[in-house]
Parts: structure tokens; sequence; C-alpha cells
């Protein structure tokens, strides 16, 4: 029932295709891009508007140069990525060719999205696409990207984009046939999780981070870009890319992967931003009142409730909020600086402006800039 009723309302759909899935002898498994591509143009011909987040530019260089094995610096990294980008855009608009479908590229970087007129004009520049009939084929700009500019993993890529074209659901098509309660590469005993209904303890920990020679994002990666989308109310199906038929069988409603169902309290697109698009440039240690007033009464964070700060930022920064161990409780855009706070922090609103001279807002964080980050449920005790 939760599969067909999953799948019952969607329209637009981003499907993640990650490099274990298009990696083959030849760096790239034509014989597999094929078999999706069918796939896909068949549920466009059925009126799906679709959105594909791929990987396998850098494994498609690799084999370009004859080299085997993880590459070892961020140079040769990119460079292999500027040689194989290419190629995998032509397969890829060879192969949807034959459907008569078109096909846009777009690499991006995290500043892309952080900054807020770049992310309205990546989502304009999506809608219209999608509005003429093409489909946006998505990957990480690898040849400029760095560390600090970085996705992380296409599978951060993918969270994000589906939340910037309002899809119905996420798709991620992996090497494997979905979450296994333990990893199926060192128990025999492991079995495959259908259903996530919420995150749990249990459930993240059930996610490993092993990645592949030609992959950055393990299973870990996978669960929490899961963990992304369904907190802004979409859900997202962890499948075997490999298998034919994978699309057929899940628009089918039929059990294959791990279903991860929306959260029952979803975030607005803009928190959504706030939460997992910015990098957060410091750190608020809030104490249990203002604990409490953000994550169960809605309310925004003064400055009586801060114990503790760190990090240097200005106004209009995103800051994480935490408690004193450490765990983060949400993130928000800033009223003040760091050098404010650190001069009001453990006061009420009421002794800003003889503090400072000046008292522009009685708030550190109002409840409209702030994105609450539930924490995980731990596993429920035994009765």
């Amino acid at each position: 029932m939760a599969r067909k009723a999953t799948v019952a309302n969607v329209k637009r759909v981003l499907i993640k295709i990650g490099s274990a899935v298009l990696t083959g002898e030849d760096g790239l498994d034509l014989q597999i891009i094929e078999q999706l591509v069918d796939e896909i143009a068949h549920l466009t011909k059925e009126g799906y508007k679709v959105v594909i987040v791929t990987s396998g530019a850098i494994a498609s260089g690799k084999h370009r140069m004859g080299i085997t094995g993880k590459l070892k610096s961020m140079p040769q990294k990119q460079a292999a990525a500027a040689i194989g980008q290419s190629r995998l855009m032509r397969v890829y608009s060879n192969a949807f060719g034959k459907y008569g479908l078109y096909v846009a590229q777009l690499l991006l970087i995290m500043s892309d999205l952080t900054d807020r007129k770049r992310y309205l004009n990546v989502r304009n520049t999506l809608s219209t696409l999608i509005d003429w009939g093409i489909i946006p084929i998505i990957n990480e700009n690898d040849t400029v990207a760095v560390d600090e500019i970085k996705f992380g993993d296409n599978d951060h890529l993918a969270a994000m984009i589906t939340n910037v074209i309002d899809a119905d659901l996420l798709i991620n098509l992996t090497s494997t046939d979905g979450l296994y309660d333990q990893s199926p590469t060192e128990s025999k005993k492991a079995k495959l999780i259908s259903l996530v209904k919420e995150f749990t303890e249990d459930i993240e920990n059930a996610a490993t981070n092993e990645t592949t020679a030609v992959g950055l994002g393990g299973m870990k990666s996978k669960v929490m870009a899961a963990k992304q989308v369904t907190s802004s109310g979409i859900p997202c199906i962890i499948a075997p890319g490999k298998k034919k038929g994978v699309l057929h069988d899940i628009f089918a409603g039929k059990e294959i992967g791990t279903l991860f169902l929306p959260a029952s309290e979803h975030m607005s697109s803009r928190k959504y931003w706030i939460a997992f698009t910015l990098k957060s440039r410091g750190k608020l240690y809030l104490d249990e009142g203002a604990k409490a007033a953000l994550t169960e009464e809605g309310k925004s964070l003064l400055p009586s409730g801060i114990l503790n700060i760190e990090g240097d930022f200005s106004i209009g920064d995103p800051v994480a909020c935490v408690d004193m161990e450490g765990t983060q409780l949400a993130k928000g855009l800033v009223n003040y600086s760091s050098a404010e706070i650190r001069k009001i922090m453990g006061l009420k609103s009421s002794r800003i402006e003889q503090v400072l001279g000046y008292k522009d807002y009685d708030e550190i964080i109002h409840r409209d800039n702030l994105a609450v980050i539930k924490e995980v449920k731990k596993p429920k005790s035994p009765a």
C-alpha cells in the first residue's frame, strides 16, 4: 500500500544515477545507460517530468586515460572529470535522441545554491527546461570545485536539486538492492530494509561509509540524502540501478529497494535551503530553555539562551544552534555578528541597546530565518 500510495501522485521525479551503476569495462557501461534511458524515455512518454543527477564523468575520464584505482589528488580528479564529462553527455544525448528527446547539461558547484539569487536562477532555468520538455542532466562541476565549494558527493547534490525543482519523489539508483540492517559485505545475515517510516539511530547506524573506486558517496550519504528530502515532505527510494525494469517496477508500486516515507512535519523550501544548503559559519551553544523554545515551541532565539559561541561570522550568516553536548538542533541566519553576540549573550533583549549602544532586533535569530533540524529518535527500549 505504501508503495502504490507513494507513486500514485508523482508527476515530477529526480533520478540520481551513481558511479557504481554507470561504470563498466569501457569506463561507462553503455548497456546500462541504454537500459535506463529506455525506461526514462517511457516515463516521459507517460507524462512524468524527469530530472537526472548523474555521476560518471571521472570514471569515464579515468578509463580514457587508462587509469585504474582511486585518483590521488584533486587536480587528477578535476582533469579526469574534464576529459570524461563531454563523453558522458554525448552518450546521454545520443541515447535519448533515439526517442526524440533532448537533454540539457547543468554543471553546478555549492555556491550556485548557497547564494540565494543564483539558487533562484538555477531553479528558474530548471523550471523552464522542464516546461520545454527537455531532460536536464546535472552533475557537480568537478573541474573547478574544491573542498570549500563542493557538494561532497552527488547524493547531497541530488537531495538539494530535489528540493529546488519541487520534485514529488527522489529515486537514488545505486549498486546495491537498498539499505540493509547491517553491511551485506560483512554479514550473510544482513536483511534488506524495505520501508523506513522515520529516522532512528538504528537506521542511521545501519548505513556504512563504504565507497567504491569510482564513487564518493557510500550508503551513509544516500541515507542522509533521504533524510534531507523526507524532511521537506518528499519520499525517497534507494534502488538497484543495474536491475532491468527497476524504474518500471518502482512506478508500478512494486516493493523494490528501500522506501523512505516523508516526515509528518515538513520544512518550507526556504528553511530547507537554510538547513541543508548553507554551510554554517559558527556555532551557538544553547541552554535547556532555549533548546526547548526552538525545538518544541517554535520560537525565535534570544540572547538570554546562549551560553557560548564558536567562530567568527557576520550579520546574515548561517550559524548552527547546538546543545552543550554539541548536538545540532537548528540552523539560522543571525541578526548580529559574532563580536556583537559575544557581548550580549546570556542577557535579556531589553539590555541589548544598553550594551551595544543600539538594538536593531530583539532576536539573535528570528524564527522565520530558523530551520529546526530534528534529532534522530533513539530506539525504544523493550518494555
